[in-house]
């Protein structure tokens, strides 16, 4: 039996970029997060490299005294290298075909493989957080439950958690909690 992971989408942030910081309202959600997590037992926490990732679960893990592994593995998914003025389509048509890859970009199937390298890696820890983006945990979502989908993406908030439970090789995964305030 794997333990619980729980996937965390970042909180929200003033920018895409890897040095984006959270906003006023990301560090409010950074300190609602900590409460969510308040009774629940938790071995470790890897998170993406990017900076509104790490400062999202940072008042969490000063509370628990649990360092914050940075893993790039958990970084956003690069659809395109380049900016597109059609990356809204490309991203939900790479939603129904997981080889969509544009030139120096990455498939849906290679960044699904990414997280999962991380998830498989973590076994036998305890209570894990993931901290990714929202693109990477729609993507492994929909890899455990094929009813996730783009909508999924679409309709995910900042920040977002989600309960993976997997025994016996059966993956099952349930909406925790997502920020009252986002609605």
């Amino acid at each position: 039996m794997m333990p619980t992971i729980y996937l965390i989408r970042h909180c929200s942030a003033k920018g895409q970029e890897p040095d984006a910081p959270l906003t006023e309202t990301g560090e409010r959600q950074a300190l609602a997060l900590r409460d969510f997590f308040q009774d629940i037992p938790i071995s470790r926490i890897i998170s993406s490299d990017y900076i509104r990732a790490v400062a999202s679960v940072t008042p969490l893990a000063s509370t628990r005294l649990l360092p914050i592994e940075q893993d790039p593995r958990l970084r956003e998914r690069v659809l395109s290298v380049e900016p597109r003025d059609d990356w809204f389509d490309l991203l939900r048509r790479s939603f129904e075909d997981d080889s969509l890859a544009l030139p120096g970009a990455e498939s849906g199937r290679d960044a699904t493989d990414r997280i999962l390298q991380v998830l498989r890696e973590d076994e036998g820890h305890g209570t894990t957080l993931l901290v990714t983006h929202g693109n990477l945990l729609a993507l492994l979502l929909q890899h455990v439950d094929y009813r996730f989908d783009f909508d999924t993406w679409r309709n995910l908030s900042n920040p977002d958690v989600y309960r993976l439970d997997i025994v016996d090789n059966a993956w099952s995964v349930e909406h925790v909690w997502s920020d009252p305030a986002c609605g």
